[in-house]
C-alpha cells in the first residue's frame, strides 16, 4: 500500500479542516481495501475492534455529530454492529454516502461559528467545535485500522 501523505494546503479554515477531514476518511477507506471479509470482521486485538466495525462507527459517528446533533435533521441513525450481511463494500457505501451529507450540511452552513441544534448534553457546541472533533475522531481511527492491517497481512501505508 502507497504511503501517502496529507494535503498541505493555504486555505481558509473550513477548506483545510474539511482537506483534512476527507484525507482521515480515505485514509480509513484505504485501510479495508483488498481486505477479505473474514479478515476484515476479525477481532484480532483485545478490545474486539474490527476494520468492519471502524466503518460502521464512523458513519454513525458522522451522521449522529453533523446530522443529527449540527443541522437537527431527523434522519436515520446508522447502526455500528456488526450484522450477518455486512460487507466491506456495503460499509464502504454507507461510509461515503454519510460523509457526502455531511459535507453538503457544512458547505451550506454560514459560519464554523453557528452553534449545534443539539449537542446531546446541553452544551453549546459549534460546527468548528463538531468538525474537530471528527477530525481528531476519524485519525484515532484510521491510526487503529493502520495496525489492524498490519496484523492481518503485513500492509502499512496511509
Amino acid at each position: 500500500m502507497q504511503d501517502r501523505k496529507p494535503p498541505r494546503l493555504e486555505l481558509d479554515e473550513r477548506a483545510t479542516v474539511q482537506a483534512l477531514l476527507q484525507y482521515q476518511r480515505e485514509s480509513l477507506v484505504r485501510k479495508v481495501e483488498g481486505v477479505d471479509e473474514a479478515a476484515a470482521r476479525s477481532a484480532i486485538v483485545g478490545s474486539g475492534t474490527t476494520l468492519l466495525w471502524l466503518l460502521k462507527h464512523m458513519t454513525r459517528a458522522e451522521s449522529v455529530w453533523v446530522l443529527r446533533r449540527f443541522a437537527g435533521l431527523d434522519v436515520e441513525i446508522p447502526d455500528d454492529r456488526i450484522l450477518p450481511g455486512d460487507t466491506t463494500g456495503s460499509a464502504v457505501a454507507g461510509y461515503r454516502a454519510v460523509w457526502h451529507q455531511v459535507d453538503d450540511v457544512v458547505h451550506t452552513s454560514p459560519s464554523l461559528d453557528e452553534v449545534c441544534r443539539d449537542a446531546g448534553d446541553g452544551s453549546p457546541l459549534n460546527l468548528r467545535w463538531v468538525l474537530m472533533h471528527l477530525l481528531e475522531e476519524t485519525a484515532r481511527h484510521a491510526g487503529h485500522a493502520d495496525i489492524l492491517r498490519e496484523l492481518i497481512d503485513g500492509q502499512t501505508g496511509r
